[in-house]
């Protein structure tokens, strides 16, 4: 970390020493996080003047992410993500030429990568030859880890359309999707890659017409490092959402106390949940899939709040520490509008103990967000693992409809 802060040190000197200050350039960039091995994660963004002042929007396929907390001191420019705890601090060595480090702030401990962006580049990844493979549907797929090969492989199901070189799509999980994922078919070789603030992805492999082999995936800011490879097959299905968590022999109901962000105990006993059906996300700041469900869950809430319906947001930080507890999330529901009580658990999602300390009559928490429906008597009727979000196209459609058939059967019943 000494190389970082003095380089930071050199940012601030640069922005007070009296040279002519350089100017974000407008349009869209081509930007890199260097990793060690090489395996450079390539994103885009767009620039705009917003009353005066820039502002971005990070590009993956269909999403447009604004970041409006962008600062320009002399040459330096700070970038705040809206989520996650994270942040850019660079240099424009020209209009159209920015150096500097991405930041994540985490519970313990801050962590960075280089950083460089170009302007003038929409291109996300060079294209050479024409695409040798269409990869466009359903991939069997299976992921091995690099540091434990002896460990079961993890399935999923990759999604893809391609158009000439260019291909979209996602991974679908039993825990959530990739989100939003774009690249290209170069010849034989297959490049994807996303950023959001959190996930910072690099997807690689030789693409067939009914097979991808020697996949790397390439995750975060260290040496996360998986092997991939896929098999073409459209009946490719995963486990039921509804199986992967659910109430214990014997148990039909919840009973929790936690507080909210004004530090005030909520419960389901309390008069506000009687005789309502009441949805329940388990949830963080630091989760891409929690900000997809989150969005949706807002613009649900404040349209069906008056049928008899509430929803409730338990949330499970990085630290067990209520006030920076407090601090990320307050960001993360401003965002998002929300409307409903979020209460914090002080249970962080890494501790393996976290369904016993928090939600004892649950089988377990296996991924977030987890969504849990219960019916007006306050019995659980359903427990949803994951969130397929609108990067997963036709799963997001089919999720909304599933979820209004449900709360619509619930608010009818007897």
């Amino acid at each position: 970390m000494k190389k970082l802060w003095i380089y930071l040190a050199g940012i601030g000197l640069a922005a007070c020493n009296g040279n002519t200050a350089k100017h974000l350039s407008n349009g869209v960039w081509q930007a890199k996080l260097h990793r060690k091995d090489g395996a450079d994660i390539v994103f885009n963004f767009d620039v705009r003047d917003s009353i005066g002042k820039p502002v971005l929007f990070v590009l993956n396929a269909m999403d447009k992410l604004l970041v409006d907390d962008v600062k320009q001191q002399g040459d330096s420019v700070f970038i705040k993500m809206p989520f996650f705890d994270s942040e850019f601090k660079a240099r424009l060595s020209s209009d159209s030429a920015l150096e500097g480090v991405w930041i994540r702030h985490l519970a313990d401990k801050d962590v960075s990568i280089p950083f460089t962006a170009a302007a003038g580049n929409a291109d996300r990844f060079p294209v050479n030859k024409p695409a040798a493979a269409n990869v466009t549907g359903r991939w069997a797929t299976q992921f091995v880890s690099s540091k434990e090969k002896d460990k079961a492989p993890s399935t999923a199901i990759g999604e893809f359309k391609q158009v000439g070189n260019l291909v979209q799509g996602t991974f679908l999980t039993t825990t959530g999707d990739y989100r939003f994922l774009e690249g290209v078919v170069d010849g034989d070789t297959l490049r994807l890659s996303t950023f959001d603030g959190s996930h910072a992805y690099l997807f690689t492999a030789q693409v067939g017409n009914d097979s991808i082999s020697n996949g790397r995936f390439y995750a975060g800011i260290g040496d996360g490092l998986e092997y991939w490879s896929a098999v073409k097959n459209d009946t490719a299905r995963l486990p039921d959402e509804k199986t992967i968590a659910t109430m214990k022999p014997g148990h039909e109901q919840l009973d929790f106390s936690f507080p909210d962000l004004n530090g005030n105990k909520v419960s389901l006993k309390d008069d506000r949940f009687k005789d309502k059906v009441v949805i329940i996300t388990l949830m963080g700041s630091w989760c891409p899939n929690c900000m997809d469900e989150t969005g949706f869950l807002s613009k649900w809430y404040e349209k069906n709040k008056d049928r008899g319906v509430e929803v409730l947001g338990l949330a499970y930080e990085r630290t067990p520490d209520f006030e920076k507890s407090k601090k990320s999330l307050e960001g993360f529901l401003k965002r998002f509008d929300v409307k409903y009580p979020v209460l914090v658990t002080g249970v962080t999602p890494a501790d393996p103990e976290k369904g016993e300390k928090t939600l004892p009559q649950l089988t377990g928490i296996k991924g977030f967000p987890t969504t849990i429906f219960i019916n007006k008597k306050g019995k659980v009727q359903e427990v949803h693992t994951g969130f397929s979000g609108p990067g997963t196209g036709e799963h997001y459609e089919q999720f909304q409809a599933d979820f209004n058939r449900l709360t619509t059967d619930m608010l009818n019943a007897k």
